[in-house]
């Protein structure tokens, strides 16, 4: 059985609260990881922070449209494009573009969580 986290309740592992197309861990060592995901046009990320680590995306293939609050921002991004969001800041990833969006999350450096901004009925 899983369990679904109420909003801001911090998780160590959330790849089973959204779907994606592909998901792939290239690198794990305490502190920091990179993650390779696959969105369709339709899929997202849903809105979420992290306490103590940052998400760097990075493109490799398609678009890639980051919404942020505090500040809210809107950012998008393609292929060889970076961005950088800081610990603490929530933060929503979607597909930009008609076909499927890959792109790579380094996080870190400190311990990894996730913190859901909606709770998932």
């Amino acid at each position: 059985m899983t369990t679904t986290p109420e909003r801001g309740q911090s998780i160590p592992d959330a790849s089973h609260l959204y779907e994606v197309e592909r998901r792939a861990r290239h690198l794990e060592r305490p502190g920091f990881r990179i993650t390779e995901l696959q969105l369709s046009p339709d899929q997202t990320v849903p809105w979420h922070s992290h306490t103590h680590v940052g998400d760097t995306f990075y493109v490799l293939e398609g678009r890639m449209r980051l919404f942020l609050q505090a500040p809210k921002e809107s950012v998008e991004l393609g292929p060889g494009e970076s961005y950088a969001v800081a610990p603490g800041r929530p933060h929503l990833v979607t597909n930009a573009g008609d076909a499927s969006l890959t792109f790579l999350v380094l996080q870190g450096v400190g311990e990894y969580d996730y913190v859901p901004l909606v709770s998932r009925a």
